[in-house]
């Protein structure tokens, strides 16, 4: 732990950011000697704390000063004034930390980079709750291979070559219809770009939209794939809190301030809605509406990505953000690598017209096409009628597994155990309250030694994370039995209970 104190002013009138002023005033006090080398400074969200600023803001000044050679420390460790800053800093000598530019790839060391499974060495696990799959052994591989071979028989010349960077026609116009039906959004095909999955489509929006001095808003907790995607944009990455409610949109203004930017500087802000990754809530229609009306008065875009709405197992869902939004400032991205497989790479955004040259743009530079003969069969595939039928057949099977699972929980667990999500998805979030101390990581190890695979969910939590072990929990892949003895396993493993 570090000092409880570091005497640092804020001027929030001034034009210098915030991290600048951090960095300028522990500059000036290493060389006056008030802090000296090897002396620890505090735990960055203790000064956050301190300043009323984001942490986010604390661990930027804190990687400048580093990167200037003032400071020295790894992340889990403490951090502390370098040997060699003295020298640096004397009296004499510049008392200012140039405010070099981020990396162009977020480091170990960043708070928006952390991994989200870290691998434990040893026998592969017997029950997986793994969150990232669907029941892939489920999926009808010989209706796929009919629609391909279809594809391939009439296949011709022009087919076999470079084909729209826009993609099929033929899925540009099921995927219109798709999201008319299931969604409420009634977009036009001439307004549905296919890409090389949701990725790629996060990717090219975040090169079109955001630049220097720009700001992308992302839910907290988040995946920290998407988090590195906008982490390598020109602009900075501002997370805001979810609630039971979705992204807190009232606080949106309130943590670009904090963490030195301003709102009028927001260019894109992300979103999962129907699905909110990892917590599975749902985002409430007061929120949507807010939403919409800060994006419209902000002359931002908000990129609603769609998270598993596909498998829901509540009544009355709500349809499509982009479908109330009247002012073009939604981005609807989707894919198929949940509903049918992840190999498949295939993904689409709706745009408003306004940004379909920007992106097609983008897109053609960047890979020509998704390859033409896998969205034709795509195309196939819905046209008859088989992608229906297997969200049905899967939804069903989903649907069983999900309450197989949280019946585990509560039959091992109790009151000890507290599920969200379970309305939809392919995963449940579990925090456990009867683990007796044990920490997530103890917890992972303990059952990975029984032969069960849990997934820490504390690396998803910018801000915030638990404050009791809590773990993302996949059923998709698992019957119902390894489901229910999965879940006896953990509550050993989180007991400490000898094997």
């Amino acid at each position: 732990m570090g000092t409880s104190e570091l005497l640092i002013t804020i001027d929030r009138g001034s034009q210098v950011p915030l991290q600048q002023q951090i960095c300028d005033q522990v500059a000036a006090a290493v060389g006056t000697g008030r802090l000296r080398p090897g002396e620890v400074l505090p735990a960055s969200r203790e000064l956050a704390r301190q300043l009323g600023v984001s942490r986010t803001v604390v661990l930027r000044a804190y990687q400048l000063l580093g990167a200037n050679g003032v400071l020295t420390g790894q992340q889990g460790s403490s951090t502390r004034i370098a040997d060699s800053a003295a020298e640096r800093l004397s009296p004499g000598r510049s008392a200012k930390v140039a405010l070099v530019p981020q990396p162009p790839v977020p480091t170990r060391g960043g708070a928006l980079w952390r991994p989200w499974d870290l691998d434990v060495k040893g026998r592969r696990p017997d029950i997986d709750f793994r969150h990232d799959s669907p029941a892939l052994n489920h999926f009808p591989l010989a209706r796929w291979r009919r629609s391909l071979d279809n594809v391939h028989t009439r296949a011709d010349a022009l087919s076999l070559g470079y084909g729209p960077a826009e993609g099929s026609p033929a899925l540009r116009d099921e995927v219109s219809r798709l999201v008319r039906r299931s969604r409420g959004l009634d977009a036009s095909p001439d307004r549905v770009l296919i890409t090389s999955g949701a990725t790629q489509a996060m990717d090219i929006l975040a090169r079109v939209l955001v630049g220097p001095g720009d700001v992308v808003v992302i839910e907290d907790p988040s995946h920290t794939v998407l988090r590195q995607i906008f982490g390598i944009s020109a602009g900075s990455v501002v997370p805001v809190p979810v609630d039971e409610e979705g992204l807190r949109v009232e606080d949106i203004d309130g943590y670009v301030r904090a963490a030195g930017h301003d709102p009028a500087r927001v260019r894109l802000v992300y979103l999962t809605p129907s699905h909110q990754f990892p917590t599975g809530v749902v985002m409430s229609r007061e929120r949507r509406a807010a939403m919409l009306d800060w994006a419209r008065d902000r002359r931002a875009v908000v990129l609603e990505d769609d998270y598993h709405n596909e498998f829901s197992g509540t009544e009355g869902r709500l349809q499509a953000l982009a479908a109330d939004d009247t002012h073009g400032s939604v981005v609807y991205v989707g894919s198929f690598s949940k509903t049918l497989y992840p190999a498949l790479r295939i993904g689409y955004a709706i745009l408003p017209p306004r940004l379909i040259r920007p992106f097609l743009g983008v897109k053609w530079i960047t890979d020509r096409l998704t390859p033409t003969v896998m969205q034709e069969a795509l195309a196939d595939f819905i046209a008859i009628g088989a992608f229906d039928r297997h969200i049905s057949r899967m939804s069903r099977l989903y649907r069983v597994r999900r309450q197989r699972l949280v019946a585990a929980l509560d039959e091992f667990f109790g009151d000890g155990a507290r599920v969200s999500g379970a309305g939809a998805g392919l995963h449940v979030l579990v925090r456990l309250a009867a683990a007796r101390g044990a920490g997530e990581q103890d917890i992972r190890l303990r059952a990975t030694a029984r032969g069960v695979k849990v997934y820490p969910a504390s690396g998803y939590f910018i801000e915030s994370p638990p404050d009791e072990p809590t773990f993302l929990m996949g059923y998709a892949t698992l019957p119902e039995s390894a489901i229910h003895e999965g879940v006896r396993l953990l509550r050993a493993a989180a007991l400490g209970e000898p094997r």
